[in-house]
């Protein structure tokens, strides 16, 4: 005879060089017992299938049938894990995209009975019946996989049906800038409008209009020419939320050159001007963007205006207020600035995220490096 069993589970046929794995998958509903059988090359191979069913096989005898539904539990996860670990302008999202989708949708089912297949059907409505984007729907498959690992984790599902699903695509929007002389041709529109300062924080340093809003007067230092940026004002929903930046590389600081600092020169004597006529009336909030009450500037404020300036100025470009970060990093690295520098500037976590956002700089950097290597050969 060929086979013989080797060990616990595992025969080895000795003609046909192969492992031959058992594996006991319980009793059917009549009552008879479930067997599989799987083939392997190697000893190895078998042993590991082998130790995986049966952890899997013990861990499910301990999962108790719930009567939870996804509802239930993504509050319970809302309330448990995520409000006490995230960002007010992150639960923000989760909350609208739980409570405007995903729970009209999915809520009433069982958490244990939610199937690969439920959730496909879910981005494909979504995205054909809702006209979602791929990016947003990819957002909810990123909500809905965290909140069943989560459910993993605590041993009150066997598997996330987020692991068998094939989430949207993102896709990677068209990044818009300026030229050099387009951006100059703005700055000159701008000259003695309120939007001044801000335009130049963005086009001239890459701020993000979060941090143009939560920019404080005593992160200016005058003396030295430095500006730094360690906090943010963003908005969830109508709130407006005061917070540090981004992550722990947003936190830099920026020289500044002779535009922005008769810019910001200019702006602080107005607003120490104005506050001496309205005394009392003066909202001493600290932040630089602030209009002639001195009431700090949003950031939707900001874009849609500078949206709506644009739109009146048919001599410029389509851009938006975000634009002006992409003009930065396209005229410093025009201007010869490796793309590290570049990305510090911007204050992101790695070089790769830069090269990932700004792939037409990539692009360039690659074409200039092969053209340098060509003419060294000539």
């Amino acid at each position: 005879m060929s086979r013989r069993v080797y060990e616990r589970g595992i025969s080895y046929d000795s003609v046909r060089h192969t492992y031959y794995l058992y594996m006991d998958m319980g009793r059917d509903e009549t009552g008879r017992r479930q067997r599989q059988y799987r083939t392997f090359s190697s000893l190895a191979g078998a042993r590991r299938a082998r130790d995986a069913h049966l952890a899997e096989r013990a861990r499910s005898s301990h999962i108790p049938t719930l009567s939870m539904t996804l509802d239930d539990w993504l509050e319970e996860w809302m309330r448990d894990i995520i409000l006490p670990n995230r960002a007010e302008t992150t639960i923000y999202g989760y909350q609208k995209i739980i409570e405007n989708h995903v729970s009209p949708a999915l809520g009433d089912l069982p958490l244990q009975a939610v199937s690969p297949k439920d959730l496909q059907h879910y981005y494909a409505r979504m995205m054909r019946e809702k006209g979602l984007g791929a990016n947003s729907v990819r957002r909810h498959h990123d909500l809905l996989a965290a909140a069943f690992h989560a459910a993993l984790r605590q041993d009150m599902i066997l598997r996330s049906p987020t692991d068998r699903v094939e989430p949207p695509r993102v896709v990677q929007k068209e990044t818009r800038f300026y030229t050099s002389e387009n951006l100059k041709k703005l700055y000159r529109l701008l000259e003695g409008h309120w939007l001044e300062t801000a335009v130049h924080l963005a086009g001239s340093l890459g701020l993000r209009r979060e941090e143009i809003c939560g920019l404080r007067w005593d992160s200016v230092d005058f003396q030295l020419r430095k500006i730094h940026i360690r906090a943010a004002r963003t908005a969830a929903g109508a709130k407006i939320i005061d917070k540090e930046t981004k992550n722990r590389s947003s936190a830099r600081v920026l020289h500044m050159g002779d535009d922005i600092f008769t810019l910001l020169k200019r702006e602080r004597l107005r607003q120490n001007e104005t506050k001496l006529v309205l005394g009392g009336d003066w909202p001493d909030s600290g932040l630089v963007a602030v209009d002639g009450m001195g009431k700090p500037f949003s950031p939707n404020c900001l874009s849609m205006n500078f949206t709506r300036f644009i739109r009146t100025h048919p001599e410029l470009p389509p851009l938006t207020l975000h634009g002006l970060r992409h003009t930065f990093a396209t005229v410093a690295s025009a201007q010869g600035a490796p793309l590290f520098d570049i990305g510090k500037a911007l204050g992101h976590s790695t070089p790769a995220t830069t090269g990932r956002i700004y792939t037409h700089l990539v692009d360039q950097l690659h074409a200039d490096t092969l053209e340098r290597v060509a003419q060294a050969l000539r």
